[in-house]
C-alpha cells in the first residue's frame, strides 16, 4: 500500500468535482479525502501503487463535463491514513497565497435548453446561469467569490432564485451571478448615453434613457443584423463588432468602418452542423469547441461543392484569392481573404444563443462575424461609455446591459498541432488558470509582458497566472488598461510581487510601466531580454528546469548590442543565456515601414549582396517597389542612414514573400508571412516537385554560428526570375530553413551536449515551418519542448519574464546563504 498526494488544476470548483472524486475512490476502494484548496483540488489516496494509477487516469479521462484539467501532479503525502477510515469529502480550506479564481464559463448544455423551454421560469432569460457556467473573472472585484463582491451586487436575488442559491440540492446553489427575468441585469440598446453612471442610476420607466429594453432591444439587434447592418453587442468580456458572415457588402462595409481592408474576422456560428458545412471538423476540435472554454479555434475550410455568395467582380479583383470556398459556404469571400483557414466559434452565452434563435420572430443567419469591438491597437471596449465613443462610428446598433464588466476578456484564440491545441492568444475561457511550476518558491513575481500582444503574468507559490489579452502598447489606452489590470489581478489573487519584470528595450511603454508599478510598490525592476523570455516561458510551461537550446524566432526583440534580434539560437536556462547563433544579419533600412513592406527587406538584401545597379534591375523584374522606392533605400543603405542591423526571422519571411511575388507588403501583422506558408503548404498538398536545397546550411566561427539565410535568399530570387513555380519556392524555402534549424541544433550539441531544444516565438506560429523542424530535431533523437496552452507568440513571454524573476529571486537568495 502506497499513500499519494494528488493536485488537480484547472477548472475543478463549481462543478461537481469533489463529489465525482469519491464516487471514483468508492469504485476503485480507495480511502483518503478530497478537499478544495482554492487554486486546485486536493485528494490523499491510499491503496495499491497500481490502483492510485487506474484512480489518477480515471479521474482525467471520466471529469465531470464541465471541468477543465489543466494539470494533475502526483507526489507521497506527507502524512499517511489508515486503510479502514474510508473517503470523505473535506471542509474547503483557502491555502494563504494560493487563490483560485475561475475563468469565465460558456452556457451549459442544462441552461440552454431551460433558456428554451416556455415552463421554465427562466424562459429567454438573457443571462441565465447556474454553477456550472457563467461570468467569473470578469465580474469579479475582490476575493472571497461571493455575490456581494461581483458585479452582480446591484441585482438583489428575487425570492425563487434566493431559494435555489441556499438549497444543496439545486444546480444554482451558491452560484454567485444566479439570476432571473425578475430580478437580473437588463438588456438595452444605447442611444447617446453620456457615462456608465446613468446606466446604474437608472430608476422608473419614465426616468430611463432612450432606446429599446429587453426583448425588444434583443429583437431590434437581430432586425439590423438580419437587414445587413452591423451591431455592437456587449458580451462576458468586451464589446463584439457583429454582422451577417454571408452577406458580402455587410463584411466589405464593416471592413471599411474598422480600417480592417485584409486580417480575418472571427465567424460565430450557429452550432456544429453549421460548423461541418463550412469547415474540416476533426474529432479533436470538438470537445474544445462545444465545452466550457468555447475557444475561436482556426478550422481548415471545405473546398467541396451549391451556391454560395458570389464576391461582386471588384471584390474578386481586390481579394486576388487562390483559396477556393466549398460550394456549399455561405461565408462571404472577405471573411477571410486569401486564407484556407476560418477562426470559428459557437455561441458561448444567452444573447448569443437567443441571437441565433428567437422564437416566433424571422430566421437570421447561421453564421455571424464576431469580432472584437476595439479600435484599431485598443483594446476590446468594455463599457457604456467606451462603446458610444468608439464603436458607435462603426455601427448601426448596440446592445448593451445593465451587467459591468470588471476585467477585459477577449477570445482566446487557438490552432491545433499534432490533434493538441496550440494557443495564439490566450484570454476568456483559459485565464487565469494557472501554469503549474516544476518546484514551488516562497517569492512573488509580476512578469509585465510584451509591447505587441500583451498579457501579463503573477507568479507565487510555483503557480504563474497568465492575465487575459490585453492589446498592443503602442496605444495608450492599452496602456492604461494594463495598469487597470495589473492592479486588480493582484488584488483578486492577493499576490504582493517581490520583483516587477519587463523588457529590456528602454523606449517599450511595458518597460516603463515596470518601473512606474515597482517604484509604487517599493520593489525593485528586472530587465529580461525578449528572446530569453520566449525561451524561458517554453521551458517554464513544460516544467523543463535544466539547460537548453532554444530556437526563438520572431519579428523583433532589442538585442543587448542595440541591434534588432529576432532568429535567434540561444543556450541557458532561467537564470540566463548566452547567445551562440543566429540568422544571417541584414540591414533593415527604413524604420518602421520596412516592417510593413517586406520589399524594401528583399531590396536591401539583394542591394548589399550585388550592389544598387545589379539590385535595381531585378528589383524591377521582381516588382520590389518603385524606382523611386529603391533609390531611397540605397541612399539609406550607402550613407548609413535610418539603418540597423537586424536577424528579425519575421522580416525575412516577409522578403521572401515579397521576392516569391506573393506579398510584397502587410496590412496586419504576419499577412505577408501567412500568404507565404499558405502558398507552401498548397505546395506540399499537391505534391513537391523541386530538389532540396542544395546551398550551404550555415557558417561557423568561434564565437558563434549563422544560418546561410542570405544567400539562401538570393537563391530564391535567381528561381523566381527563372520562373520557377511560385507556390514550389514557398515550400522549398520553408524546408530550407527547416534544415538550417535542425543542423544548427546538431551542430551546437556536439558543442555542449544539450539535446533539449525550446522552440517559441511568433513565426512558430507557421505551423508549417514548425512540423517540418519539429519532425527534423525528432529524427535527430533530440527532446523537443514547444507551446501548447501558453503562446508561442509575444502574448506568451510574461510566463518566462515572470519565472526569470522567480529564478533571479531564488539565485539571490542562495548566494546569501553561502
Amino acid at each position: 500500500m502506497v499513500c499519494r498526494l494528488i493536485r488537480i488544476y484547472g477548472i475543478v470548483q463549481g462543478v461537481g468535482f469533489r463529489p465525482f472524486v469519491s464516487r471514483l475512490a468508492d469504485r476503485y476502494g480507495i480511502s483518503g479525502s478530497v478537499c478544495n484548496k482554492g487554486s486546485y483540488v486536493e485528494i490523499i489516496a491510499r491503496a495499491d501503487e497500481s490502483v492510485i494509477g487506474d484512480f489518477v487516469h480515471a479521474i482525467e479521462a471520466e471529469a465531470p463535463e464541465r471541468s477543465a484539467i489543466v494539470k494533475v501532479k502526483v507526489m507521497d503525502s506527507p502524512v499517511d491514513i489508515s486503510i479502514d477510515s474510508g473517503f470523505k469529502i473535506a471542509l474547503s480550506k483557502h491555502e494563504d497565497g494560493q487563490i483560485f479564481v475561475s475563468p469565465d464559463i460558456a452556457t451549459c448544455p442544462d441552461c440552454a435548453r431551460e433558456l428554451f423551454d416556455k415552463n421554465n421560469r427562466r424562459y429567454l432569460h438573457p443571462f441565465i446561469n447556474c454553477t456550472q457556467c457563467g461570468p467569473r473573472l470578469t465580474i469579479l472585484d475582490s476575493m472571497p467569490y461571493d455575490r456581494v463582491k461581483t458585479s452582480m451586487a446591484g441585482f438583489p436575488m428575487c425570492e425563487a432564485c434566493s431559494d435555489e442559491y441556499t438549497d444543496m440540492d439545486s444546480r444554482r446553489y451558491h452560484a454567485q451571478p444566479v439570476c432571473c427575468n425578475d430580478c437580473g441585469p437588463e438588456l438595452y440598446t444605447l442611444v447617446g448615453r453620456a457615462s456608465e453612471s446613468d446606466v446604474q442610476g437608472m430608476g422608473t420607466d419614465s426616468e430611463r434613457p432612450e432606446g429599446a429594453y429587453g426583448a425588444a432591444a434583443l429583437l431590434e439587434t437581430r432586425a439590423v443584423i438580419r437587414s445587413g447592418g452591423i451591431a455592437a453587442i456587449k458580451g462576458i468580456g468586451g464589446f463584439h463588432l457583429c454582422c451577417d458572415a454571408g452577406s458580402e457588402a455587410a463584411v466589405q462595409r464593416l471592413r471599411q468602418l474598422k480600417a480592417r481592408p485584409m486580417k480575418p474576422f472571427a465567424v460565430m456560428m450557429r452550432d456544429l452542423e453549421v460548423v461541418g458545412r463550412e469547415c474540416k471538423l476533426e474529432p479533436e476540435m470538438e470537445p474544445l469547441l462545444t465545452g466550457p472554454q468555447k475557444p475561436i479555434i482556426l478550422i481548415p475550410r471545405r473546398h467541396d461543392s451549391a451556391e454560395s455568395a458570389e464576391p461582386d467582380s471588384n471584390i474578386k479583383v481586390a481579394l486576388k484569392t487562390n483559396i477556393q470556398i466549398g460550394h456549399n459556404s455561405r461565408i462571404a469571400a472577405s471573411v477571410a481573404p486569401d486564407n484556407p483557414n476560418l477562426g470559428v466559434m459557437l455561441p458561448y452565452t444567452p444573447v448569443h444563443l437567443l441571437l441565433f434563435n428567437y422564437p416566433d420572430d424571422e430566421p437570421i443567419s447561421d453564421v455571424l462575424v464576431m469580432t472584437s469591438g476595439n479600435p484599431s491597437g485598443a483594446p476590446i471596449c468594455m463599457n457604456d461609455e467606451e462603446a458610444l465613443k468608439y464603436l458607435s462610428p462603426m455601427c448601426d446598433i448596440i446592445l448593451s446591459n445593465s451587467r459591468d464588466i470588471r476585467i477585459r476578456a477577449d477570445d482566446t484564440v487557438m490552432a491545433f498541432y499534432r490533434s493538441k491545441p496550440y494557443m495564439i492568444r490566450r484570454s476568456r475561457g483559459y485565464s487565469p488558470l494557472p501554469i503549474v511550476a516544476k518546484s514551488e518558491s516562497s517569492h512573488a513575481v509580476l512578469g509585465i509582458g510584451g509591447e505587441l500582444k500583451n498579457a501579463f503574468c503573477l507568479g507565487d507559490k510555483g503557480l504563474f497566472y497568465p492575465s487575459p489579452y490585453i492589446g498592443d502598447m503602442a496605444d495608450m489606452r492599452s496602456v492604461r488598461a494594463l495598469e487597470a489590470a495589473t492592479t486588480r489581478m493582484e488584488r483578486l489573487l492577493e499576490i504582493h510581487p517581490d520583483i516587477i519584470v519587463g523588457d529590456m528595450h528602454p523606449g517599450y511603454n511595458t518597460s516603463e510601466m515596470a518601473r512606474v508599478i515597482a517604484e509604487r510598490e517599493g520593489v525593485p525592476v528586472m530587465e529580461v531580454q525578449h528572446h530569453h523570455a520566449h525561451m524561458v516561458s517554453c521551458m517554464a510551461e513544460n516544467e523543463y528546469e535544466g539547460t537548453a537550446l532554444g530556437v526563438t524566432f520572431d519579428g523583433t526583440g532589442y538585442g543587448p548590442d542595440g541591434t534588432i534580434w529576432g532568429g535567434e539560437f540561444l543556450l541557458g536556462d532561467e537564470s540566463g543565456y548566452e547567445r551562440v547563433g543566429s540568422i544571417a544579419p541584414f540591414i533593415h533600412a527604413g524604420g518602421d515601414i520596412a516592417s510593413r513592406e517586406g520589399w524594401r527587406i528583399a531590396y536591401s538584401m539583394i542591394s548589399t549582396a550585388l550592389g544598387s545597379e545589379a539590385a535595381n534591375r531585378i528589383g524591377e523584374t521582381l516588382g520590389l517597389g518603385d524606382e523611386k522606392g529603391r533609390q531611397s533605400i540605397d541612399f539609406m543603405l550607402g550613407n548609413n542612414i535610418n539603418t540597423v542591423k537586424s536577424t528579425s526571422a519575421g522580416r525575412l519571411f516577409d522578403a521572401v514573400s515579397a521576392v516569391l511575388g506573393i506579398k510584397s507588403a502587410s496590412t496586419f501583422e504576419g499577412e505577408a508571412s501567412m500568404a507565404l506558408q499558405f502558398a507552401a503548404e498548397r505546395a506540399e498538398a499537391q505534391g513537391i516537385s523541386l530538389a532540396p536545397y542544395e546551398g550551404r546550411l550555415m557558417n561557423i566561427d568561434e564565437e558563434q554560428f549563422e544560418l546561410c539565410t542570405d544567400t539562401l535568399l538570393m537563391e530564391l530570387a535567381a528561381r523566381s526570375l527563372a520562373d520557377q513555380d511560385t507556390d514550389q519556392l514557398a515550400y522549398f524555402f520553408h524546408k530550407a530553413l527547416a534544415d538550417m534549424i535542425v543542423i544548427a541544433c546538431c551542430y551546437q550539441c556536439t558543442r555542449c551536449d544539450v539535446n533539449v531544444v525550446a522552440i517559441s516565438g511568433g513565426v512558430f506560429q507557421n505551423l508549417l515551418l514548425l512540423r517540418l523542424v519539429d519532425d527534423g530535431l525528432e529524427r535527430e533523437g533530440f527532446k523537443v519542448l514547444k507551446h501548447g496552452v501558453v503562446p508561442t507568440n509575444d502574448g506568451g513571454i510574461a510566463l518566462g519574464q515572470a519565472a526569470a524573476g522567480i529564478a533571479a529571486l531564488r539565485d539571490e537568495e542562495q548566494n546569501k546563504e553561502q
